[in-house]
């Protein structure tokens, strides 16, 4: 870690800083090896490029890589038990294995993931690179709100902030008493954006205003969000909010201070963006689904390696020019979830749409911000229902909420503003009291947007 620059640190200044020729050398340099490895070590692997007809000496330049078929979830899922007797991804021997991990198993069975020790020390790496560009240093204290456990994150970031110098201290939860804040004057959280409001407005209740704690800064990820809910939630707080999205598959891309857009490590990860539908990759500046391959160093080993992997996350890929932070690798949009994506009238939305029109800033001197929203009906007659938390539903402008939410969820949706226009698509509002959601009634992750249909 480099501390010369106090403006712009970087954890490895090297790597970091890359140009870009030499990082796409490295790149190519690093796929070719992962084949190998993959064609060597991998059950998987070496029936796939059987039965592809691929021979993996051919497989020389991330070019290559997009001649190759796309791996599903599913996929994944079938090569392992209960369907097979082994696990096919798993690309080395058990002797080999640091740590075994699933996926949440949201969409479907979980999926199963080895990691060696190699594997924790690049995750690690990803992650350290993220929080030192985000000012994290050795004089930070953080509160871990993100859960320890089958998945990676909180683990991987815990050792990445060893590497950095920075305390953990490690709750798993948002729900921690006050006196950890007084006691341990942290610096920093890592949480979500809805469990770090709920963390606000229960500090308020006792008595503590956010803004005038140690905190001064913020990571947030775990799931998609709106910029509205981001930038509500640095005024309640009185600090920057960094976005951060990772997985257990492989990948961690996070923002440096000038939050314009994930830099995704490079030389760690491949990300390409397809288009399921056209099935082809798409150019820089168009939508589509992210692709991840994990990418290794000649004599590294890698417990699940992942080609070409759809992550059936949508992005764009915003830049590969040098950032103002002074980084050289490529920066995509904030991923959203295409499971969280709905279709209405022909015109498709994501879970992202309805929470910006919800954290409309106007909307949040009533709202607390919690929503759901329920799709009903049939084409031509396609009904949403938004329900929305008041702080106080007797004072709430309800008038001016709707129109703000209609205004914003409306804008770049001619296909919807249109059905609306005719009366083919109705959106219905349910102002309700602090703790009646549905949502609050469901056991784990809920959903904020249900498809009824």
């Amino acid at each position: 870690m480099n501390k010369e620059d106090d403006c712009i640190p970087y954890f490895n200044p090297e790597m970091e800083n890359l140009g870009r020729e030499e990082l796409d050398n490295l790149v190519d340099e690093r796929i070719k090896y992962t084949v190998k490895y993959a064609a060597e070590n991998s059950p998987f692997y070496r029936k796939w490029f059987r039965e592809n007809n691929v021979t993996p000496a051919d497989i020389s330049t991330h070019e290559d890589l997009l001649e190759l078929p796309i791996v599903t979830g599913d996929i994944i899922r079938n090569n392992q038990p209960p369907e097979t007797p082994d696990f096919r991804f798993k690309s080395v021997d058990w002797k080999d294995v640091y740590t075994v991990h699933e996926t949440s198993g949201t969409s479907g069975v979980p999926k199963s993931f080895f990691l060696t020790w190699e594997d924790w020390q690049r995750y690690a790496q990803k992650y350290g690179r993220s929080f030192v560009s985000q000012n994290f240093n050795e004089d930070d204290r953080v509160i871990m709100c993100a859960s320890y456990g089958m998945n990676v994150g909180a683990n991987t970031m815990t050792l990445a902030a060893r590497d950095i110098g920075m305390a953990i201290i490690p709750e798993g939860k948002c729900t921690f008493p006050p006196r950890i804040l007084e006691s341990y004057q942290p610096t920093g959280i890592v949480a979500s954006v809805f469990k770090l409001l709920r963390l606000a407005k229960r500090l308020r209740k006792q008595g503590i205003e956010p803004s005038e704690t140690s905190i001064n800064k913020m990571v947030v990820g775990g799931e998609s969000f709106a910029e509205e809910s981001r930038t509500y939630l640095e005024e309640v707080w009185d600090c920057p909010v960094y976005n951060t999205y990772g997985s257990t598959e492989g990948t961690m891309c996070g923002e440096c201070k000038m939050k314009n857009g994930l830099h995704v490590p490079e030389d760690i990860v491949h990300l390409d963006v397809y288009d399921p539908h056209k099935k082809t990759f798409v150019k820089d500046g168009e939508c589509g689904r992210i692709v991840l391959t994990t990418l290794l160093a000649p004599g590294e080993k890698c417990g699940s390696l992942l080609l070409n992997y759809d992550t059936e996350d949508t992005t764009v890929v915003m830049s590969r020019d040098k950032c103002e932070c002074g980084r050289t690798h490529m920066r995509i949009l904030n991923p959203e979830r295409e499971a969280e994506t709905y279709w209405a009238e022909g015109t498709p939305f994501n879970r992202v749409d309805v929470e910006k029109g919800v954290f409309q800033r106007d909307n949040m001197e009533y709202l607390t911000g919690e929503y759901e929203a329920f799709l009903y009906g049939e084409t031509g007659n396609t009904t949403l229902r938004v329900s929305l938390e008041c702080e106080e539903p007797e004072k709430c402008d309800r008038e001016k909420v709707q129109e703000n939410f209609l205004k914003s969820f409306l804008q770049y949706k001619p296909g919807l503003q249109d059905a609306y226009n005719e009366e083919g698509f109705e959106i219905l509002f349910n102002f309700l009291p602090e703790g009646e959601m549905e949502f609050y009634k469901v056991k784990g992750r809920p959903k904020r947007v249900v498809d009824r249909r």
